[in-house]
Protein backbone atom coordinates (compact mmCIF):
# COMPACT_ATOMS: atom_id res chain seq x y z
CA UNK A 1 0.00 0.00 0.00
CA UNK A 2 1.47 3.58 -0.79
CA UNK A 3 2.23 5.29 1.91
CA UNK A 4 1.47 9.02 2.36
CA UNK A 5 2.79 12.00 4.12
CA UNK A 6 1.54 15.59 4.00
CA UNK A 7 3.67 18.65 5.04
CA UNK A 8 2.10 21.63 5.49
CA UNK A 9 4.10 25.05 6.14
CA UNK A 10 1.93 27.47 8.12
CA UNK A 11 2.42 31.09 9.93
CA UNK A 12 -0.55 32.26 11.74
CA UNK A 13 -2.78 30.15 10.13
CA UNK A 14 -5.22 29.53 13.53
CA UNK A 15 -8.85 29.86 11.78
CA UNK A 16 -8.08 28.16 8.94
CA UNK A 17 -5.52 25.20 9.95
CA UNK A 18 -7.71 22.45 11.25
CA UNK A 19 -10.09 23.18 8.41
CA UNK A 20 -6.75 21.94 6.23
CA UNK A 21 -6.34 19.00 7.68
CA UNK A 22 -9.77 17.59 8.32
CA UNK A 23 -10.51 17.60 4.59
CA UNK A 24 -7.32 15.61 3.93
CA UNK A 25 -8.39 12.35 2.47
CA UNK A 26 -8.14 9.20 4.70
CA UNK A 27 -5.40 7.49 2.04
CA UNK A 28 -2.75 9.90 4.03
CA UNK A 29 -0.98 8.68 6.86
CA UNK A 30 0.35 11.22 8.70
CA UNK A 31 -0.18 15.28 8.53
CA UNK A 32 3.05 16.81 9.15
CA UNK A 33 2.43 21.02 9.84
CA UNK A 34 5.63 22.47 10.45
CA UNK A 35 4.47 26.04 12.70
CA UNK A 36 6.86 28.48 10.97
CA UNK A 37 7.01 30.93 14.08
CA UNK A 38 2.94 31.34 14.60
CA UNK A 39 2.33 33.69 17.49
CA UNK A 40 -1.88 32.47 17.75
CA UNK A 41 -3.25 29.47 18.08
CA UNK A 42 -2.03 27.57 15.04
CA UNK A 43 -0.14 24.98 16.55
CA UNK A 44 -2.67 23.83 19.51
CA UNK A 45 -5.70 23.68 16.45
CA UNK A 46 -3.25 21.41 14.32
CA UNK A 47 -2.69 19.21 17.11
CA UNK A 48 -6.27 18.99 18.40
CA UNK A 49 -7.43 18.17 14.63
CA UNK A 50 -4.68 15.33 14.68
CA UNK A 51 -1.49 16.80 13.15
CA UNK A 52 1.64 15.95 14.21
CA UNK A 53 3.15 19.57 14.85
CA UNK A 54 6.97 20.79 14.18
CA UNK A 55 8.20 24.42 14.96
CA UNK A 56 10.50 25.78 12.73
CA UNK A 57 11.61 29.21 14.76
CA UNK A 58 13.41 30.46 11.37
CA UNK A 59 10.96 32.27 9.75
CA UNK A 60 10.89 31.30 5.71
CA UNK A 61 8.25 28.95 3.66
CA UNK A 62 11.51 26.55 2.35
CA UNK A 63 12.84 26.66 6.10
CA UNK A 64 9.41 25.25 7.35
CA UNK A 65 9.23 22.67 4.33
CA UNK A 66 13.33 21.58 5.44
CA UNK A 67 12.21 20.83 8.69
CA UNK A 68 9.47 18.96 7.45
CA UNK A 69 11.78 16.48 5.45
CA UNK A 70 14.23 16.42 8.29
CA UNK A 71 11.63 15.10 10.51
CA UNK A 72 10.86 12.49 8.05
CA UNK A 73 14.19 11.18 7.10
CA UNK A 74 14.38 9.83 10.95
CA UNK A 75 11.00 7.70 10.43
CA UNK A 76 11.05 4.17 9.18
CA UNK A 77 9.50 2.80 6.75
CA UNK A 78 9.77 5.39 4.76
CA UNK A 79 6.79 7.24 2.85
CA UNK A 80 6.64 6.80 -1.00
CA UNK A 81 5.22 10.27 -1.56
CA UNK A 82 5.01 13.42 0.03
CA UNK A 83 2.64 16.30 -0.55
CA UNK A 84 2.99 19.63 0.25
CA UNK A 85 0.06 21.57 0.67
CA UNK A 86 -0.76 25.20 1.96
CA UNK A 87 -2.64 26.23 5.82
CA UNK A 88 -4.76 28.81 4.58
CA UNK A 89 -7.36 26.64 3.23
CA UNK A 90 -6.97 28.21 -0.56
CA UNK A 91 -6.70 24.48 -1.96
CA UNK A 92 -8.88 22.01 -1.58
CA UNK A 93 -7.34 19.50 0.18
CA UNK A 94 -9.69 16.84 -0.62
CA UNK A 95 -8.21 16.82 -4.10
CA UNK A 96 -5.19 15.32 -3.31
CA UNK A 97 -6.17 11.94 -4.43
CA UNK A 98 -6.13 14.10 -7.81
CA UNK A 99 -2.31 14.79 -6.89
CA UNK A 100 -1.01 10.93 -6.03
CA UNK A 101 -3.03 9.28 -8.90
CA UNK A 102 -0.63 9.81 -11.41
CA UNK A 103 2.42 8.96 -9.30
CA UNK A 104 0.24 5.82 -7.85
CA UNK A 105 -1.39 4.76 -11.58
CA UNK A 106 0.64 5.92 -13.96
CA UNK A 107 4.39 6.20 -12.23
CA UNK A 108 4.70 10.00 -12.66
CA UNK A 109 7.73 11.51 -10.74
CA UNK A 110 5.96 14.68 -9.59
CA UNK A 111 2.51 16.35 -10.18
CA UNK A 112 1.74 19.93 -9.69
CA UNK A 113 -1.71 21.00 -8.99
CA UNK A 114 -2.37 23.86 -11.47
CA UNK A 115 -4.40 26.69 -10.93
CA UNK A 116 -6.29 27.22 -14.06
CA UNK A 117 -8.60 30.21 -14.45
CA UNK A 118 -11.85 28.24 -14.68
CA UNK A 119 -11.34 26.37 -11.23
CA UNK A 120 -10.31 29.73 -9.51
CA UNK A 121 -12.80 32.09 -7.27
CA UNK A 122 -12.73 35.03 -8.33
CA UNK A 123 -9.85 37.24 -6.26
CA UNK A 124 -8.30 33.98 -5.37
CA UNK A 125 -5.06 35.09 -7.10
CA UNK A 126 -3.60 38.65 -7.27
CA UNK A 127 -2.90 40.55 -10.43
CA UNK A 128 0.74 40.28 -9.41
CA UNK A 129 0.48 36.94 -8.98
CA UNK A 130 -1.08 35.67 -11.90
CA UNK A 131 1.46 37.86 -13.63
CA UNK A 132 4.81 35.92 -11.42
CA UNK A 133 3.66 32.65 -12.60
CA UNK A 134 2.73 33.50 -15.88
CA UNK A 135 6.60 35.01 -16.32
CA UNK A 136 8.18 32.45 -14.58
CA UNK A 137 6.70 29.66 -16.33
CA UNK A 138 7.26 31.28 -19.68
CA UNK A 139 10.53 31.67 -18.89
CA UNK A 140 10.97 27.95 -17.80
CA UNK A 141 9.11 26.82 -21.35
CA UNK A 142 11.77 29.30 -23.18
CA UNK A 143 14.89 28.29 -21.59
CA UNK A 144 14.40 24.62 -20.29
CA UNK A 145 11.46 23.81 -22.94
CA UNK A 146 9.06 23.00 -19.39
CA UNK A 147 5.34 22.56 -19.49
CA UNK A 148 4.70 24.10 -16.03
CA UNK A 149 1.69 26.62 -16.52
CA UNK A 150 1.48 27.47 -12.33
CA UNK A 151 3.97 26.95 -9.61
CA UNK A 152 1.47 26.04 -7.48
CA UNK A 153 1.93 25.03 -3.99
CA UNK A 154 -0.41 22.44 -3.94
CA UNK A 155 1.92 19.28 -5.21
CA UNK A 156 3.20 15.62 -4.63
CA UNK A 157 6.31 13.91 -5.43
CA UNK A 158 7.88 10.83 -4.91
CA UNK A 159 9.89 10.55 -1.44
CA UNK A 160 13.08 9.11 -3.45
CA UNK A 161 12.93 12.19 -5.90
CA UNK A 162 12.71 14.65 -3.87
CA UNK A 163 15.21 13.77 -1.45
CA UNK A 164 17.29 13.27 -5.38
CA UNK A 165 16.42 17.29 -5.57
CA UNK A 166 18.79 18.24 -2.50
CA UNK A 167 15.96 21.10 -2.38
CA UNK A 168 18.29 23.98 -0.34
CA UNK A 169 15.80 27.38 -1.03
CA UNK A 170 14.78 28.73 2.66
CA UNK A 171 12.03 31.40 1.39
CA UNK A 172 9.88 32.14 -1.59
CA UNK A 173 12.09 30.35 -3.88
CA UNK A 174 11.16 26.85 -2.97
CA UNK A 175 8.32 26.12 -5.31
CA UNK A 176 10.19 27.68 -8.36
CA UNK A 177 13.48 25.74 -7.63
CA UNK A 178 11.71 22.39 -7.13
CA UNK A 179 10.23 22.69 -10.36
CA UNK A 180 14.04 23.86 -11.98
CA UNK A 181 15.49 21.08 -10.42
CA UNK A 182 12.62 18.11 -11.61
CA UNK A 183 12.95 19.89 -15.18
CA UNK A 184 17.07 19.18 -14.67
CA UNK A 185 16.92 15.72 -13.52
CA UNK A 186 14.65 14.99 -16.19
CA UNK A 187 11.58 13.80 -14.34
CA UNK A 188 8.79 13.09 -15.77
CA UNK A 189 5.81 15.35 -14.40
CA UNK A 190 2.10 16.45 -15.19
CA UNK A 191 -0.21 19.13 -13.94
CA UNK A 192 -3.60 18.01 -12.43
CA UNK A 193 -5.96 21.20 -12.82
CA UNK A 194 -7.37 22.02 -9.12
CA UNK A 195 -10.03 24.19 -7.32
CA UNK A 196 -8.35 27.30 -5.68
CA UNK A 197 -10.58 29.97 -3.19
CA UNK A 198 -9.86 33.12 -1.43
CA UNK A 199 -7.53 32.25 1.83
CA UNK A 200 -8.67 32.06 5.11
CA UNK A 201 -6.96 35.67 6.26
CA UNK A 202 -4.11 37.82 4.70
CA UNK A 203 -1.49 36.18 2.35
CA UNK A 204 2.44 36.92 4.25
CA UNK A 205 3.38 36.88 0.12
CA UNK A 206 1.25 38.02 -2.07
CA UNK A 207 -0.65 40.21 1.09
CA UNK A 208 2.06 42.63 0.64
CA UNK A 209 3.96 44.58 -1.29
CA UNK A 210 7.32 43.99 0.41
CA UNK A 211 6.61 39.79 0.21
CA UNK A 212 5.38 40.48 -3.80
CA UNK A 213 8.72 41.79 -4.38
CA UNK A 214 10.82 39.50 -2.61
CA UNK A 215 8.94 36.39 -3.90
CA UNK A 216 9.40 37.98 -7.39
CA UNK A 217 13.24 38.60 -6.77
CA UNK A 218 13.67 35.21 -5.81
CA UNK A 219 11.64 33.25 -8.32
CA UNK A 220 13.46 35.45 -11.48
CA UNK A 221 16.74 34.63 -9.49
CA UNK A 222 16.58 30.78 -9.62
CA UNK A 223 15.30 30.88 -12.90
CA UNK A 224 18.16 32.90 -14.02
CA UNK A 225 20.63 30.96 -12.09
CA UNK A 226 19.83 27.54 -13.86
CA UNK A 227 20.10 29.06 -17.27
CA UNK A 228 23.67 29.62 -17.06
CA UNK A 229 24.71 26.09 -15.44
Amino acid sequence: MTKIKVIIPAFNEADSIAKVINDIPDIVDEVIVVSNNSTDLTEINAKQAGATVLTENQKGYGYACLKGMDYISKQNPKPDIIVFLDGDYSDFPEELTKLVQPIIKNDIDFVIGARVKRLREQGSMTPQQVFGNWLATFLMKLMFGAKFTDLGPFRSIKYNKLLALNMEDKTYGWTVEMQLKAIKQKLTYVEVPVNYRNRIGVSKVSGTVKGSIFAGIKILGWIFKYSFK
